[in-house]
């Protein structure tokens, strides 16, 4: 189970910090950090590389610091020096790189000497997410993007097989789910609200918006008139969210499952409405992950109940024989899929 925003930067931190989006700092996509006096877009490559930003060490600042060697490629927040560290090995997040040369770069790591050999590594495909925004997440396409998908683990294993490392943990995890939208569930801020009332971070399934001085009780109530949408203050958020601090925005709104967020301006009078999105209440089912556990610190054969992701973090911690940071997550929600030798040197 994602943690909300179910976007995706805000979740991969999550999976790597054990920290909820509030407590590591990453709290959607596109965010305005007051308290640094920046603005952070998952695009805005020199951005994603000033490590003020990011409030938590992930697990490779933690293996780094304990001697072990790291190589979290095209992972967010592994371009910047956290904590004044940087992973042994890492690209720059290059969109274009083959899938096959991604597979190919993490398995040259793993079969160098043992004092050069990462513990940690991560490879990221893209193609079902983009799949599924294009297409839908029920469209034959994003099927065939599953496949494709499932492919590529494929080549991992036999890589993995090839250079004698079945000693590898694998985890294969998706940062969240999938809904489907379109042309027609499309709530137009235009008919509500000027442009110049408010400075915009998110706009799509959530909408966090900064309302220019003395504007916040209009922008508040001329939101409230639009149907498939939930408006709050910073200070009305449900609980459940674990969403406050100055990175949160004073108004956000959250669409019903399947509806987007968009604005019409004279220079996009029709802006493209894509097919699938995520971003919605973590609660529902179309925003759940997936979670599958291979290697021999997991058992086999076994299906677990769903989980918040921040335990992964303990649990990757623990196999890794790494003492870990602090965290939200709990070893003990996942220590049912540990075998009896779960640890690795």
């Amino acid at each position: 189970m994602p943690v909300f925003p179910t976007k995706t930067f805000s979740n991969h931190y999550t999976i790597v910090t054990g920290r909820y989006p509030a407590r590591h700092g990453i709290v959607s996509n596109v965010l305005t950090a007051p308290d640094i006096g920046r603005r952070l877009s998952l695009f805005d490559r020199e951005a994603v590389r000033d490590a003020s930003f990011y409030l938590a060490e992930p697990i490779w600042v933690a293996a780094e610091r304990q001697g072990r060697r790291t190589a979290p490629l095209f992972w967010p927040g592994s371009e910047a020096p956290i904590g004044g560290v940087l992973p042994s090995y890492s690209l720059p997040f290059d969109g274009t790189m083959p899938d096959s040369a991604r597979i190919g770069w993490m398995l040259e790591r793993l079969a160098l000497p043992a004092e050069e050999r990462p513990v940690f590594l991560t490879l990221y495909f893209g193609l079902v997410d983009n799949a599924g925004h294009e297409y839908g997440p029920d469209a034959a396409a994003t099927d065939t993007a599953i496949v494709a998908a499932d492919r590529l683990i494929g080549r991992v294993m036999a890589g993995l097989e090839r250079i004698g490392r079945g000693d590898v943990n694998m985890l294969v995890v998706s940062d969240h789910g999938m809904a489907s939208t379109g042309p027609e569930r499309v709530i137009w801020l235009d008919e509500y609200l000027p442009e110049d009332a408010m400075e915009v971070d998110e706009m799509n399934t959530l909408f966090t918006a900064w309302p220019a001085p003395g504007m916040e009780d209009s922008v508040h109530r001329a939101l409230e008139r639009a149907p498939h949408l939930t408006v709050y203050r910073r200070d009305e958020l449900p609980k459940r969210y674990r969403l406050e601090g100055p990175r949160i925005a004073p108004i956000l709104a959250i669409a019903d499952e399947g509806w987007t967020i968009s604005r019409r301006t004279t220079e996009d009078p029709s802006p493209t409405i894509i097919r699938g999105n995520h971003g919605y209440d973590d609660s529902l089912t179309s925003m759940r992950a997936i979670f599958v556990a291979r290697g021999p610190a997991f058992r086999r054969g076994l299906r677990v109940p769903p989980f918040r992701n921040v335990h992964l973090y303990p649990l990757m911690a623990y196999v890794l024989d790494l003492e870990p940071e602090e965290s939200d997550g709990s070893l003990d929600s996942l220590r049912a899929v540990l075998s009896t030798s779960a640890t690795v040197q």
